[in-house]
């Protein structure tokens, strides 16, 4: 499923015109990644948790060479569902 696909199935739930309906889903979008920017974790009761953690550096190969290469330490975000979730997708 994608953006546009979840656009259109609010909008019809809901009476909404494609366009506003693309404003609210979006603006949860924003919402979402700004909060993970400020403070790193936002926990949704019942459907899950989206944190940002920090993989620490480690060795890794080149496939093509075969040479040993360093990678940084970077962010990720990680998300762990819901007890509900996970119920219904069983």
């Amino acid at each position: 499923m994608t953006k546009k696909d979840i656009v259109k199935t609010l909008a019809d739930k809901f009476g909404l015109s494609q366009v506003d309906a693309k404003k609210v889903v979006q603006g949860t979008f924003d919402s979402i990644i700004d909060t993970l920017l400020e403070v790193g974790r936002i926990e949704l009761r019942n459907f899950g948790v989206f944190e940002v953690k920090t993989r620490k550096p480690r060795k890794a190969r080149n496939p093509r060479t075969g040479e040993e290469v360093m990678v940084p330490e970077k962010k990720v975000v990680t998300f762990k569902p819901g007890r509900l979730m996970e119920e219904r997708i069983k």
